[in-house]
């Protein structure tokens, strides 16, 4: 004697209850997969930026002088633990470390100042997966700008050194004044013979 066509029934639905439970799971796990590679604050970045550089400007700044960290993206309250340590051909030391606490994600270093070198900063967080982030950059501060040839110009009172120029203003103006009584002495003498000469 055959079964009975409705005995099949809920065999069919469970297995299709099943592929449909199946499915729905691995699209749920499809579509939570980026977020759980996305934790918590590993969206976050901290550039290097010159200390003329605008704080929103997302860019990092690979050669500077005066320089301060700029952290973006991080969670609200975030705690970034930085340091700061020579590279090769410079050195291999750490020479800056600090904290930076983000109320709202993001926040700033005051600027900063290192001698010229190459340098590398490292960063950490709670929470962040794999290892610590980091990025380099060569401080570089202009030079002076050269002395003029034969030394500084002006004289001492104007803050030059002293004159290898000529004289300065107050040099002139006292020599202006010796020539002057001396003319005057001149004059008066050559009167005063006049006179002799007229009598005699």
């Amino acid at each position: 004697m055959s079964p009975s066509p409705r005995s099949t029934a809920p065999v069919r639905r469970g297995t299709m209850l099943a592929c449909t439970l199946g499915a729905s799971a691995a699209v749920l796990a499809i579509g939570l997969a980026p977020a759980a590679q996305a934790a918590p604050g590993d969206n976050g970045d901290v550039k290097v930026h010159d200390s003329r550089t605008a704080v929103d400007r997302q860019q990092d700044d690979p050669k500077v002088c005066k320089f301060y960290l700029d952290a973006f993206n991080f969670d609200a309250g975030q705690k970034v633990t930085y340091t700061v340590d020579q590279q090769p051909p410079t050195g291999t030391a750490q020479v800056l470390a600090g904290q930076l606490t983000l109320p709202e994600g993001t926040g700033h270093t005051p600027d900063l100042s290192l001698p010229d070198g190459h340098y590398k900063v490292t960063w950490t967080f709670e929470g962040e997966q794999g290892s610590a982030k980091h990025k380099v950059f060569k401080v570089e501060c202009a030079t002076t700008s050269p002395t003029p040839p034969g030394g500084p110009i002006g004289g001492v009172g104007t803050g030059g050194g002293g004159s290898v120029h000529g004289p300065d203003t107050a040099e002139i103006a006292a020599g202006s004044a010796v020539l002057a009584v001396a003319a005057g002495l001149g004059i008066r003498a050559v009167r005063r013979r006049s006179a002799r000469n007229a009598t005699s």
